[in-house]
């Protein structure tokens, strides 16, 4: 089983920036896939961004521009940089982590960080 922790989240004013990151349990780390997914009141668990292993990372358009995904695979981390903050952005932040062995898919979740954008 792989332990996923997340952290930095809070309150920031719209325009700010927020920097959250996700520590992994699992040496294996770097074969995995990572994202982070939001889920705002109301709202089902949508994809916010992703990186695989090899370092190609996917966007959701409402978030290009504004936010950048990262990796550091020596310390099993993974990063999200929030830029120009919208209201809008406000939501619970999960990390993901997914991958495959010998025909099987596995994801994990984490149990998220709120962030809230309000003045």
């Amino acid at each position: 089983q792989v332990q996923l922790v997340e952290s930095g989240g809070g309150l920031v004013q719209p325009g700010g920036s927020l920097r959250l990151s996700c520590a992994a349990s699992k040496s294996i780390f770097s074969t995995y896939t990572m994202g982070w997914y939001r889920q705002g009141p109301g709202k089902q668990r949508e994809l916010v961004a992703s990186i695989t292993s090899s370092g190609i990372t996917n966007y959701v358009d409402f978030v290009k521009g504004r936010f950048t995904i990262s990796r550091d695979n020596a310390k099993n981390t993974v990063n999200l940089q929030m830029n120009s903050l919208k209201p809008e952005d406000t939501a619970v932040y999960y990390c993901n982590a997914q991958f495959s062995v010998l025909g099987t898919s596995y994801t994990f979740w984490g149990q998220g960080t709120q962030v809230t954008v309000s003045s």
